[in-house]
């Protein structure tokens, strides 16, 4: 799978505790963007956040939270990212969504050439 230089990077932020159906949200999308297929997806969990509401959600000893904020990060070309976020419109909740354009300047396992 190929990647263009110039492509999109989509980020995701909500919370552990989003569901889609039985599933954690940020499960879901990853498993759609898995199938669309996208070039890849990563999952980034937080460990102190607030959003909209603005409640704190933290992981400290203390005061666990099963509500800690997560980020999921998707790039691929532009047309890909946007009728992936069409997709996935209606299993989205509250959230916000972001896309910025990025240029690629890696992406796959080749080793180097001896």
């Amino acid at each position: 799978m190929q990647v263009p230089k110039d492509a999109m990077l989509l980020r995701i932020f909500l919370g552990e505790s989003d569901k889609a159906g039985k599933r954690p949200l940020y499960e879901e999308i990853v498993l759609k963007a898995r199938e669309f297929p996208l070039a890849g997806a990563t999952v980034l969990r937080g460990p102190m956040g607030f959003g909209h509401s603005s409640r704190l959600h933290t992981a400290k000893i203390l005061r666990l939270s099963e509500d800690l904020p997560m980020v999921i990060e998707i790039v691929d070309a532009e047309d890909k990212i946007r009728a992936f976020l069409d997709s996935i419109e209606p299993i989205m909740g509250a959230g916000l969504v972001t896309l910025e354009r990025v240029q690629v300047l890696r992406y796959g396992t080749e080793a180097p050439a001896e």
